[in-house]
Parts: C-alpha cells; sequence; structure tokens
C-alpha cells in the first residue's frame, strides 16, 4: 500500500449489484492503483465492491475526467471518494495506461469497443491513442465483418468520423475477403455504398462484386418488395457496377436476374460492341464513356486479376486501366495513349520495344496473379508488355484456352516477368488421343503464322527461369525437343502437367524425367508414358546424352521415391511388370491417378505408401481384397474412384484360386472405408449395393461428390437417403439405376445446394415433376435417356426452377420440336455448353435461337432434325466469341454438308466433330440407336501451330 498523505489519494469505489458471490467469505476488497500490474483482474468482478486507492495527482493528469472532476473549484474535488459506474474491464485498462509506462493493454477486436469507448469518457490520451493505432494497423489484423459493422455504427453514433473512415476503407480494401462472409447481407446501406464508392475497393474480378452485391440486394431488398424505397437503394447499389468489365457468361447468364437483367443487357450489348472496336480506336469509341466506368479496378492492394471470360479485354482497356487516372482524363494527353495504343497493337509485327516515354504505366507491386484465360481479343504480348512494368512482382499466370499464346509468347513473359513461377497454358485436349480411336485418314495443314521452330525460342524462354508449376495441358503441338529444352532449362521444376500433350512420346518424356530432379508432381495422362519413363523414374543412376557425348550422374534417391502426385490414366504403354516396380517406389504419393490402365493386384499391393488422400482406379482389373489393403494402410483418404472395376463384384470360387489375394483374406471393402475414412469423393460401380451403402454411412457424413456407374445396385429407398447420409453433396451423377420421380425429388428437396445432376440411362422414366423445387444453385443437369416424354411445358418448368444452369445435355427427349430450341435459349441465355441429342426436332427450323446464348463454349448437336444450315459452323465462329468446340451430325444437315472455317475464319474454335451415319438420311432419323449406323467421323483440331484433319471409325 502507498505510504503518502490520505490527502493525496482517493478511493475509486466500483460496485458490482449482479455479483452473488464472495471471495474468502467477503464481498468487499480494497487494493492499490499502485499494484495494478499484480491485479487478478477476472476475480475482482465476483466482489460486489471493489475500491482502489489512486494518487490524485496521477488522475488528474492523465485523465480529463477527473481533473473536471477533482482538479477544478467545485465542492467534488475536494472529495475523497469518487463512485464509478462503469464495466471493470475497461477501467482497469484506463488505470494501467494512467500507472505504467508500457501500457501493457492489449486491444482486440472483442474489447475495441469498450476500451475506445472508456478512452473517450475518462479522456485518458494513452488508451486512445493506442486503440486509434490499432484500428488503423488493422490492415495486419483478421478483423470479422461483425465486429466492423459493429465499429462503423459506433463511429457513426458516437461522431467518431476517424473510426467510420476506417471501417469503410477497411471493408473497401479488404472486399474480396469480406464478400463470402455469412454477414456480409447484414452491411449497413450506408457502410456498403460508401464502400463500393472508395477509391480503394480491392477485388478480383468485377463479376465477384456484382455476385455480392446481387446477395445483398437479395438479402436487403427483398423484403421491401416492390416499394420505391426498395426499387431506388437497389439501383444506387448497383449502378455501381461497371457493367462493360464483367465476364460474358457471368452477363449473358443474368439476362433474367430479377434485379440484374437490365443491367445484363445493357453488359451484354456492350461487350459486343466493345469487341468490334480495334484498340487503336478504342478512345474514340469511348469519347462519351466516363473514363472510369471502362478500367478495371486496380489498387495499390490488388492481389490477383481476375479477366478471365472477357473477351471485350483488349490491349487498350487493358492500357487504359494501368495509367494514372488524370493521365487518361487529361484531354491534352489522348494523343498519346492513342500512340501507345498503335505502338502495342503493332509490337508482334516489328518486335520492337514500345518506347517507355508514352508508358507511364502505374507500378502494383502487390499484385502476384493474372488470370487472362478465355480473353481471345487480348493482344498477349501486348498484355505482357503492360505486365511487365505494372505488375513487378508477378508470379502466377493463368492461360487457358489461348490457341493464340504461341512460341513468341512464352519467350516474352518469361524474358520480362522474370519472377513468375507458375504458368498454366491449358487448352482443350485433341479428340484424336493415340490408342482411343481408330484413324483411317490424317494431314496436318501449318498455320502460316508459325514463322520459326518452337524449340529455338525455349533456350532463352527458361535461361534463369524461376518456373516450379507449368502446366501445358492439352497441347498436342508440344514434341519432344521441346521437353528437352524444358527438362534442361527449367533446374527448379515441381510440377509438370503434360496431360493430352499427344506428340510427345515416352523417350521425349523419360528424357525429362532423367534431368528433373526435384519434380514432386507429374500429370501425363493419355500420354505416351512407357517403359522408358518408368525407367527413368525407378533409377538412381541416369544417363544424360548431350549432343557431343552422355555422362553419367548419381542420384540420392530415384524420382518416383519424390513423388506426391503421379496422373497417368489412359497411358496404355506401362505393363505390369514396369507398373510393379514404379508403385512400389512411390511411398511419399498423395495422388495417384491410374485409371484405365493395365494395373493389376500384384503392382497396386506393391504400394509402400500410408499417405494416398485421392486415388482412381476406374476400369482396372483390381479386387476388393486389394482395395482393402489399401484403404487399411492409407486412413487419409479423401476421394476413391473404382467405377468400372469389375472385379469388385465378390465372387468368392475365383478369390480361392489367387495365391496372392489368399494371404489378403476379404473383408467387406466398405466397412473398411466406413470406419477408417472421411471421404469428400467418390465414384463406384460393380458390387456396390444396399448393404455396401449402409457400411459406408460414417465415411461420406461429409461427402460432396457422388458417382454411382454400371454394376452398382441400389434401392429407390437407399438413393432416398442420400440428402441425410450426404447432406453436403453438390455433384450426383447416376448411371443404370432404377429412380422414380419421388427420389429425385427428395433429393432435389432435400440438397439446396446440388450443383451438378447428371441421370444417364437410368430406368424407370423420370418427368419435370421432380424439378418442382428451386435449384437456384445447379448449374450443371444432364438427363441423358431419362426424359423421354419431356415437351416445351417441360422446358419451360425447368427453365423457372433451375434458372441458372450453364451446362446442359438432354439425350432422347423425342417430343421436343423446333420450338424448343428457343426455350432452352430464352430461358438460359447464360449457358456455356450444350448437347442435344436425339431430341425429336429440335434443329428442324435451324439453330439460330442459340446464337442469342452468346457465351456458348461447346456445342453437340446429333440427330435433332435436318434443318441446320450449311454455314453453320463459321456463322457460330463468329457471333459466339468464346466457342472452342462444334459436333455436329451429317443427318441433321438441310444441305448435306457444312463449310469448314480455314485457319484463320476458325475464330476461337479449337475442334470441329462431323458425324456420318452409313444409313440413309430418313431412314436414320427414325432409328432408335445410331451407334449401329455410324460410319466415321470427321475431326478437325487446331493448335498453335496447325490445323489436323483425321478421318476415325469412333463416334467422337
Amino acid at each position: 500500500m502507498d505510504s503518502s498523505s490520505d490527502d493525496e489519494f482517493v478511493l475509486l469505489r466500483w460496485s458490482n449489484p449482479k455479483s452473488t458471490e464472495s471471495l474468502d467469505g467477503h464481498r468487499e476488497i480494497i487494493i492499490s492503483a499502485a499494484d495494478i500490474d499484480s491485479w487478478d483482474s477476472p476475480a475482482l468482478v465476483r466482489y460486489a465492491t471493489v475500491k482502489i486507492r489512486a494518487q490524485r495527482s496521477r488522475l488528474v493528469e492523465s485523465c480529463s475526467y477527473f481533473r473536471g472532476l477533482l482538479g477544478g473549484s467545485f465542492r467534488e474535488s475536494n472529495l475523497n471518494g469518487v463512485s464509478i459506474e462503469w464495466s471493470l474491464e475497461p477501467f482497469v485498462s484506463v488505470l494501467k495506461c494512467v500507472y505504467c509506462s508500457s501500457c501493457s493493454v492489449d486491444v482486440m477486436p472483442r474489447n475495441f469497443l469498450s476500451l475506445l469507448e472508456a478512452a473517450m469518457y475518462f479522456g485518458e490520451e494513452t488508451l486512445l491513442l493506442k486503440c486509434k493505432n490499432w484500428i488503423s494497423e488493422a490492415e495486419l489484423l483478421e478483423v470479422q465483418l461483425d465486429d466492423l459493422i459493429e465499429f462503423w455504427k459506433f463511429g457513426l453514433e458516437h461522431a467518431i468520423d476517424f473510426l467510420s473512415e476506417v471501417s469503410v476503407g477497411y471493408l473497401a480494401r479488404k472486399f474480396e475477403l469480406m464478400r463470402s462472409s455469412k454477414s456480409f447481407g447484414d452491411v449497413p446501406y450506408a457502410l456498403l455504398l460508401s464502400c463500393i464508392k472508395h477509391p480503394d475497393l480491392t477485388i478480383d474480378s468485377e463479376k465477384h462484386l456484382a455476385d455480392a452485391l446481387l446477395h445483398w440486394v437479395g438479402c436487403n431488398v427483398e423484403p421491401l418488395g416492390s416499394s420505391s424505397k426498395g426499387q431506388n437503394v437497389c439501383s444506387e447499389v448497383l449502378k455501381e457496377i461497371r457493367v462493360c468489365l464483367l465476364p460474358l457468361p457471368f452477363a449473358a447468364g443474368k439476362r433474367r436476374s430479377r434485379y440484374f437483367s437490365a443491367l445484363a443487357d445493357k453488359s451484354t450489348d456492350t461487350i459486343i460492341r466493345l469487341m468490334k472496336v480495334p484498340p487503336a480506336q478504342m478512345l474514340d469509341a469511348l469519347e462519351h464513356a466516363h473514363m472510369g466506368n471502362v478500367r478495371i479496378r486496380l489498387t495499390e492492394y490488388s492481389k490477383k486479376v481476375d479477366l478471365s471470360g472477357c473477351p471485350q479485354i483488349n490491349s487498350a482497356l487493358l492500357l487504359l486501366s494501368l495509367l494514372p487516372y488524370s493521365y487518361v482524363m487529361e484531354p491534352s494527353l489522348k494523343k498519346s495513349v492513342r500512340e501507345t495504343m498503335v505502338s502495342l497493337e503493332r509490337f508482334n509485327k516489328n518486335q520492337s520495344q514500345v518506347p517507355q516515354s508514352l508508358l507511364p504505366i502505374l507500378s502494383l507491386k502487390a499484385v502476384e496473379e493474372v488470370d487472362i484465360s478465355n480473353c481471345p481479343s487480348l493482344h498477349l504480348e501486348a498484355a505482357i508488355e503492360c505486365f511487365s512494368i505494372s505488375f513487378p512482382c508477378l508470379k502466377k499466370v493463368k492461360a487457358s484456352y489461348l490457341l493464340n499464346f504461341k512460341q513468341r509468347t512464352f519467350h516474352k513473359l518469361l524474358e520480362k516477368c522474370l519472377l513468375v513461377d507458375e504458368l498454366d497454358l491449358t487448352v482443350d485436349s485433341t479428340p484424336l488421343i493415340p490408342g482411343q480411336v481408330t484413324v483411317m485418314s490424317s494431314s496436318v495443314v501449318t498455320s502460316p503464322s508459325s514463322t520459326f521452330p518452337y524449340a529455338r525460342v525455349l533456350d532463352s524462354l527458361f535461361t534463369n527461369s524461376n518456373i516450379t508449376r507449368l502446366t501445358l495441358e492439352g497441347r498436342s503441338e508440344i514434341k519432344d525437343l521441346d521437353l528437352q529444352h524444358v527438362s534442361k532449362l527449367c533446374a527448379t521444376l515441381h510440377h509438370l502437367n503434360l496431360k493430352g500433350c499427344v506428340s510427345v512420346t515416352d523417350a521425349g518424356i523419360s528424357d525429362l524425367l532423367w534431368r528433373c530432379a526435384q519434380l514432386s508432381s507429374l500429370l501425363v495422362c493419355n500420354t505416351s508414358f512407357g517403359l522408358n519413363s518408368v525407367s527413368a523414374l525407378c533409377s538412381s543412376t541416369i544417363t544424360i546424352a548431350t549432343s557431343s557425348d552422355s555422362y553419367t550422374e548419381q542420384r540420392d534417391c530415384p524420382l518416383a521415391c519424390k513423388l506426391q502426385a503421379l496422373h497417368m490414366g489412359g497411358c496404355k504403354g506401362v505393363n505390369e511388370r514396369s507398373l510393379l516396380e514404379l508403385i512400389s517406389r512411390t511411398n511419399t504419393l498423395r495422388d495417384l491417378c491410374l485409371r484405365d490402365t493395365g494395373l493389376m493386384d500384384t503392382a497396386l499391393y506393391s504400394f509402400p505408401g500410408f499417405s494416398l488422400e485421392t486415388l482412381d482406379v476406374s476400369n482396372t482389373v483390381i479386387s476388393r481384397a486389394c482395395l482393402v489393403h489399401i484403404v487399411r494402410a492409407n486412413p487419409m483418404l479423401k476421394s476413391l474412384k473404382v467405377r468400372g472395376c469389375r472385379n469388385l463384384i465378390p465372387q468368392e470360387d475365383i478369390t480361392r484360386k489367387s495365391e496372392l489375394a489368399s494371404s489378403y483374406p476379404i473383408v467387406d471393402v466398405y466397412a473398411e472405408l466406413g470406419e477408417r475414412c472421411m471421404l469428400e469423393e467418390i465414384s463406384l460401380g460393380w458390387g456396390f449395393t444396399c448393404s455396401s451403402f449402409q457400411a459406408l454411412k460414417p465415411a461420406i457424413a461429409s461427402l460432396k461428390s457422388l458417382t454411382i456407374g454400371l454394376g452398382a445396385s441400389l434401392s429407390e429407398d437407399t438413393l432416398r437417403q442420400l440428402p441425410i447420409t450426404c447432406p453436403m453433396l453438390d455433384v450426383i451423377v447416376l448411371y443404370f439405376q432404377l429412380i422414380s420421380d419421388d427420389t429425385i425429388a427428395s433429393i432435389t428437396t432435400s440438397l439446396r445446394h446440388l450443383q451438378t445432376l447428371a441421370l444417364s440411362y437410368c430406368l424407370g422414366d423420370v418427368s419435370v415433376s421432380s424439378f418442382r423445387q428451386s435449384l437456384p444453385h445447379l448449374t450443371n443437369l444432364r438427363l441423358e435417356r431419362v426424359t423421354p416424354w419431356m415437351t416445351n411445358d417441360d422446358l419451360a418448368v425447368l427453365t423457372q426452377n433451375c434458372a441458372n444452369i450453364r451446362e446442359l445435355t438432354l439425350v432422347g427427349c423425342r417430343l421436343l420440336d423446333a420450338d424448343s430450341l428457343q426455350a432452352i435459349s430464352s430461358g438460359w441465355s447464360g449457358l456455356t455448353s450444350i448437347h442435344l441429342e436425339e431430341c425429336g426436332e429440335v434443329t428442324a427450323n435451324g439453330v439460330s435461337p442459340l446464337f442469342s446464348c452468346i457465351a456458348l463454349e461447346d456445342i453437340l448437336l446429333r440427330h435433332n432434325g435436318s434443318g441446320i444450315s450449311k454455314d453453320v459452323i463459321v456463322d457460330a465462329a463468329s457471333k459466339l466469341p468464346l466457342l472452342r468446340k462444334v459436333s455436329l451430325d451429317l443427318c441433321d444437315a438441310r444441305e448435306g454438308d457444312y463449310d469448314i472455317p480455314d485457319y484463320a475464319g476458325r475464330c476461337f474454335l479449337s475442334s470441329v466433330k462431323i458425324a456420318r451415319c452409313k444409313s440413309p438420311q430418313k431412314f436414320c432419323a427414325n432409328l432408335k440407336s445410331f451407334g449401329k449406323v455410324h460410319k466415321e467421323t470427321l475431326a478437325l483440331v487446331w493448335n498453335s501451330e496447325s490445323l489436323t484433319r483425321a478421318v476415325v471409325k469412333e463416334r467422337l
């Protein structure tokens, strides 16, 4: 206790009327503020009265409240005791700041407002400053949206301007994170409006802003109905969306949105108009537009720029977004901007450097990722020139589905953007997979733009490259020589995806594997991966050949021992012996795909690992006993695909004859899964029964994706249990199962967040009455020979209740007619994929209604009526800017043939497949099964260098 005169001290009395407990038999305690560091604050609140002996001068000096109460000429100034009517915890924090120079007060989201209020009430400047510093540095903290809303409201109610401003700024800068919060619908209108108008508003894509605002409108405007207030609020919020920058699929898909339909129409019209404007004329075209509405949202806090699906984005719009706003708005500088645009567009013609004096481009060091997938209008080399200046810390580039990403583009990207370590150049895989199709004839036409060999630029492309993840999936132009240069110069490569690279050989892949010592993830599905590649993975001693000599190098261990992911599905060049050798060495694998290979029990039994999380052995001959062995050893399994594995059917007489299986007793694999694993994805078929489902239940409580294929036999009662057993399902695919309207209705009624529903060749007709419930999240619907009696009226019901379908497949809907196509296109204007086969007379009057589905990427139309015009492919490619794949049948050609576009006229197309039937057209149109009369398929496949024309036996 303090020993000074009592006149120097004042007794601060804090009463707790809610206290019913006491400590040590006492309901009152007297403590000294001088000992505040040793107080047991949680224990103090259990007393009914807490008396604090505090030094009067310190209180007066530090707190304006006590200065006014104890330091003036009022009667209360001479009081020896003061009652404190305040929460004890924040008041103790005030005293800590008065008595402790270090002020060890921890400000956190849960106590910030109480500390701030106490600091302001008592006028304690140290605590107030600490609160201000904490909220101003909140960028480094994870403040929840609920707390942020409370901060903003408090600032508004107490006229604390800095708190309101900081809250708005924080929400704007963290908008990308906050928009996914469950509390986003609770954001007050004034806070939201201030946020989306804030210059620091940071989002990855304009689509994300639109999605978030539409969600907020649904939560806040919906209750107001059609009142003028609701309409004003909706209009004021949504007008902040820059509709000309929305991805085309998103805008097209919102044409029926209750609140967004007018803006969606405006957006699609603007996108198409901008696509027709040459970049050099963009400034003139935008002369009467507000430049702020055509600029991509970029701030110093942006980490990712997502432009995917925006065919309107060209080098001019990109440049306008990267220049300072004042520079763009200054009339006297428009000439310089225009000259820069022209220079960028001509960049690939003369290979000259863009004049730096014309490029006062912003430098945004926070941007690490750019996604320009499906941006066919973007001049890639011009974009890379801008990225290199504006995004100096760029690390990840995703440029999927861009056939114009050619050799010189690779070179330019890695020459200019030196920090890029992840590059994704995925394109659609060719349908001409060796071993899967029988080629009757083939020819290759080289693109006029292929001016020099691919490998020649790779020497400089990968020099000092930081690339660790390289995805070349579907790139059929990649050859062995290209892989050789990659392996030589990508010393840090960890992940390589060569799926569908059909032009590389086993020797080419093996040469790469000899050299890439740090590789931990290898994806080579549907390639020539074979015995040489297996040898390269399994050997510790490697021999590397050079142009003049060869040398031997010793590894610490075989590369197979380091692999964490290996996908070799569809690789037919690996025999049982080599597969056994490879699998026996992959002890660190977490992700293994062996579908459609010669996998047998002996090889899978040899797997030594215990960390598998995903396993795909679909369409192999593995047995139940072998699968049990794997499940027991790998309890972390999350994804299992065994569809098409016929040996999973219990066959006691066969298993007794297997010497290998005899040492592993037959146990129910589904019981093992149910006991050991927690699955998120499963694909099943042969041998899966109702009893299997019961045993599997504990493992599928968190299941998200379920596929049940041929050979599984589940009762309708079991299928009706799915929503109860697996409430998190968002993907359901059923093949050859017995179903009814009641079964489907139970699924669609309960699983409100279902995203994919596929019913293929199931027994028992399903009517549209199964879809009477609204399924707003369903984006992929596949009905193959399960709804033969579907009518146009049924289609209307589907479009109402499943309004957000993006991928639609209908097979065998014989009652549909020419009006059906109009119903589909008007009901699902945002379709990106449509497959219609044997659907009555859908195409009897042509396919022009489909052109209103402006975002289509994939069209398959077969045996739906002979009304398709000869020029349909060229017409569709020119009118649908994102169209990549077209599949047609000559039986539907009105004039018996189709025009084929040349390389330049293909627009964005990557493949065209035209099937031909043996039978006469009239006979063919009435057949129930067209597989028996199929003759051949003409396939045209484009890559960045050439066009391949092939005739194959299969119906592709």
